[in-house]
């Protein structure tokens, strides 16, 4: 079953084309990898997705049902919740009211404050940063910033998570946890869309991988079809 299908997706800023024509799809369960040179799409793309955008022409549908145009937080309350490529936690707020925050706007609004805080602290537990709970987020590492992020669109309760970045500015050890992070919420069932430009990540962890270039998909495959590529390895990829 294909949990989120795009056709014709298209954006202009200006006379620019940040976004071209594209079609997609990305089936229920699935990790999905997008890449491309900086500047090719893909976090716009993610824009239009999550609905901060809106694709002039194109057509976005989430299990089924077109979602064009419709508010993020509706989108989100449908099941679809994202990270972003520069961290945007609340910094002087702590670690678990962050969280809490994801718990009680998510996908069954109307939750009691214990059945948040339950929901909080089994997000936090799930990345690794219960320890944490009490400090400010802004005293995170940038690591652990990413996970807090994750951690609160993991209490929105998603079927379909939006990753943008997550493995930029780590170091190869938080690289590594990074990758088993993803595979852990893949093992809960939730389908993955994944920007990055660390190639071990994508090519470690993705079931499939869509390239863009200048705001079109100039490829799509597994990861050894992309790898391969001569027209990917011409743009991005390098020998």
């Amino acid at each position: 079953m294909q949990i989120l299908e795009g056709e014709k997706v298209t954006k202009y800023f200006g006379g620019l084309a940040a976004v071209s024509n594209v079609d997609f799809y990305v089936g229920q369960g699935e990790v999905v990898g997008l890449i491309g040179p900086n500047g090719a799409g893909k976090t716009t793309l993610f824009n239009l997705i999550s609905a901060s955008l809106v694709p002039k022409p194109g057509v976005i549908k989430f299990k089924g049902k077109n979602i064009t145009g419709k508010k993020p937080h509706k989108i989100c309350r449908m099941g679809i919740a994202r990270t972003f490529q520069t961290v945007k936690i609340f910094t002087n707020m702590p670690v678990l009211q962050n969280v809490l925050a994801g718990s009680f706007f998510g996908t069954s609004p109307g939750m009691s404050s214990a059945d948040a805080a339950r929901e909080a602290s089994e997000s936090l537990e799930f990345v690794g940063l219960s320890d944490m709970a009490a400090l400010p987020a802004r005293d995170l590492t940038l690591a652990n910033q990413k996970r807090l992020e994750v951690a609160r669109a993991m209490a929105t309760r998603p079927e379909l998570l939006l990753l943008d970045e997550l493995m930029a500015g780590l170091n190869a050890t938080e690289i590594t946890e990074g990758m088993e992070l993803v595979k852990k919420i893949r093992d809960k069932g939730i389908t993955i869309v994944m920007i990055e430009h660390v190639m071990k990540a994508i090519m470690n962890v993705c079931d499939r991988i869509i390239v863009l270039h200048h705001g079109e998909k100039i490829a799509e495959g597994t990861p050894q079809e992309i790898a391969t590529s001569k027209k990917v390895i011409e743009v991005y990829l390098g020998e």
